[in-house]
């Protein structure tokens, strides 16, 4: 398999997000959709939603992000892009740090700042180190590639609702 560069999704926030929810790089099937977790068998979107108490996979994607942004939740990801074979964390290289920082410097009613997976939550935590004030959250995976049932998951996100309280 190829590797190829590939880069992140804008990031959806606006001045009321009081949650940031940072993922490591889109996979295949999110790029070439331009969405946030468009692999169908990706738990995110169940996992998010027990968070803010809605059934959001059920919802057309932009109704998604709506619902995310009025419940103070954003999302983006740690690496704004990188060579890779695929979709693993496992085979991207050469990474180019997002800015986070800058990102995060314009959210004003920002709280915290959860990692969704390992990869996301080493690179991430590297670009945030200094970092005061924020919540910081490591996560497991919603990518069905980190096999753990989506119960035990589910209750590790569930932290996050104290957040948006």
């Amino acid at each position: 398999m190829t590797s190829t560069l590939k880069r992140a999704l804008a990031p959806v926030v606006d001045e009321g997000t009081r949650l940031l929810v940072l993922g490591s790089l889109p996979g295949d099937a999110s790029l070439k959709a331009a969405q946030y977790y468009a692999h169908p068998q990706n738990g995110f979107w169940r996992l998010i939603g027990g968070v803010v108490g809605r059934d959001l996979a059920v919802l057309a994607y932009e109704d998604r992000l709506a619902a995310l942004k009025a419940a103070g939740v954003g999302l983006w990801d740690v690496i704004a892009s990188a060579k890779r074979a695929g979709s693993l964390d496992a085979a991207i290289r050469s990474p180019e740090a997002a800015n986070l920082r800058g990102l995060i410097a314009g959210l004003p009613e920002l709280r915290a700042v959860a990692f969704n997976g390992a990869t996301a939550a080493k690179n991430g935590r590297m670009a945030l180190a200094g970092t005061a004030g924020l919540a910081i959250f490591d996560l497991p995976s919603s990518s069905p590639a980190h096999a753990r049932p989506f119960g035990e998951k589910a209750a590790a996100w569930a932290v996050l609702k104290a957040v948006l309280r």
